[in-house]
C-alpha cells in the first residue's frame, strides 16, 4: 500500500512523492516511463549499500549501465571536496543532461548529491530515495541541496526540484536509534508550527520504531504534506518557508560550536526548539517547552557531553546566512501551530534562551 502526494512548484514544475512499503516495482515503472534506460548513476550512502545493495540493484536493473558512486556517512561528506570528487567521476565516465543521478542515503547524501545533481551539465535529472526518518519527512521535499563551509551549514547551494521522491518505509528497518532520534525532532517541528496533534502520536510512538508500520507510514506522509504545503506556497524561502526554520538557528549554532559530526541535525534542532520556545515564552506567548518534555530523555544523553558557551553560540548564529545588518532572523510561535518570523537585535534574551536550554540538558 502507498501514498502519492502531488508537488506543484510552478505551474510548470510538478512532481510525485511516493509513500509506502516495498516500492522497486513503482521506481522501475517510473523510471520506464521517464528515462532513457541508457545510464544511470547511483549516490548511495556507504551503509545503504552494504545493507540494502542488492534491494537497490533490484531497483535500478532496467537500466543498461549502472554506475555506483559510495557516499562515506557523515556530515563531513557535505564538503565542497565530496563534491568535486563525485563531479569529476560522473564526468569522467560521462553523462548527458537526460541521463538521471538517483540520491539513495539521508540527509547528507541528498544534499550532496542533489549539489551535484543541480551542478553538472547545468542540471540533470534527480530522483530521491531518502532511507532515514529524518530524510523522508525533510530534507528530500522542498529542493535544498548544498554543502558546508568552515564558516557555517549550508552556506554553498542551490534550489533544485527532484523528478520524484520514493519513500519506502522498508528501509527504515535498518535504522539505528540515533537515527530514529534525530528523525522525530523534525516530526516533532512540524507538530509545533502546524498540527500539535503528532506531539500525542509521537508520544505513543516514540518507544516502537516501525511498529506498527502502517502508523509510521501516516506520520511520514503527513510530515510530508504539512512541508510540501509550506514550499508549494514559497519555493525560495522568500518569507513564510522560513517556518520550516523553527529551532534551526539555534540548532545550527550548536552543530558548528560542538564540531560537525559530533551531533546530529536532529539532535541539535531539538534543543533549538526548547530554546525557540523559551525565547518565544519570554515575549509573552503561551508556548512551555513542557510539550518537549516527553522525549527529552532521548537527546539528553548525546547532549551530557557538550561544553558549550553562550558567547560562542552566539558568536555561530551571527555568522549564519540569514543574517543582516546583525540582526539575527528567528522562527518563534506566537502559539503551538502558529509560527512568526521575529527579528532579533536584542541579544540578551538568547543568552537567556541559551543558558536556560543548556542548564536544562543537564539536569
Amino acid at each position: 500500500m502507498s501514498k502519492i502526494i502531488d508537488v506543484g512548484i510552478s505551474l510548470d514544475q510538478k512532481y510525485q512523492i511516493t509513500v509506502g512499503q516495498q516500492l522497486p516495482q513503482s521506481f522501475k515503472a517510473y523510471c520506464q516511463a521517464h528515462y532513457n534506460r541508457n545510464k544511470i548513476f547511483v549516490l548511495i550512502d556507504e551503509n545503504v549499500n552494504r545493507l540494502h545493495g542488492e534491494k537497490v540493484a533490484t531497483m535500478v536493473s532496467g537500466f543498461e549501465n549502472t554506475h555506483v558512486i559510495e557516499i562515506p556517512e557523515g556530515e563531513s561528506s557535505k564538503s565542497v571536496k565530496q563534491w568535486n570528487n563525485i563531479t569529476n567521476k560522473i564526468l569522467e565516465t560521462g553523462i548527458e543532461r537526460s541521463t538521471p543521478i538517483l540520491a539513495i542515503g539521508g540527509g547528507v547524501t541528498g544534499d550532496l548529491a542533489g549539489f551535484v545533481a543541480a551542478t553538472v551539465l547545468r542540471g540533470v535529472p534527480l530522483i530521491h530515495v531518502p532511507t532515514t526518518l529524518l530524510a523522508m519527512v525533510d530534507s528530500s521535499i522542498g529542493g535544498k541541496t548544498g554543502v558546508n563551509h568552515t564558516t557555517g551549514k549550508n552556506l554553498i547551494g542551490s534550489f533544485y526540484q527532484p523528478d520524484a521522491v520514493f519513500s519506502d518505509i522498508a528501509f527504515l528497518e535498518t535504522l539505528e536509534q540515533k537515527e530514529w532520534v534525530t528523525g522525530m525532532a523534525e516530526i516533532l517541528k512540524y507538530a509545533a508550527i502546524r498540527n500539535p496533534d503528532l506531539f500525542e502520536v509521537m508520544e505513543e510512538l516514540i518507544h516502537q520504531p516501525l511498529t506498527p508500520k502502517k502508523r509510521w507510514s501516516e506520520v511520514v506522509e503527513e510530515s510530508a504534506r504539512i512541508k510540501i504545503d509550506i514550499v508549494q506556497k514559497d519555493t525560495l524561502e522568500a518569507g513564510t518557508r522560513a517556518y520550516l526554520n523553527f529551532g534551526h538557528t539555534f540548532g545550527h549554532a550548536l552543530e558548528k560550536v560542538s564540531g560537525y559530526g559530533e551531533i546530529t541535525h536532529g539532535e541539535a534542532v531539538f534543543v533549538g526548539m526548547i530554546a525557540a520556545c523559551h525565547f518565544s515564552q519570554e515575549l509573552g506567548h503561551p508556548v512551555s517547552d513542557v510539550r518537549f518534555s516527553p522525549f527529552l530523555s532521548l537527546y539528553k544523553k548525546q547532549m551530557a557531553p557538550l561544553t558549550v558557551d553562550t558567547e560562542e553560540l552566539l558568536d555561530a548564529m551571527k555568522s549564519d546566512k540569514k543574517v543582516k545588518d546583525n540582526t539575527i532572523r528567528l522562527v518563534l510561535l506566537n502559539d503551538w501551530g502558529s509560527p512568526y518570523l521575529y527579528s532579533c537585535e536584542d541579544h540578551s534574551l538568547l543568552h537567556k534562551s541559551w543558558r536556560y536550554t543548556l542548564d536544562k540538558l543537564n539536569k
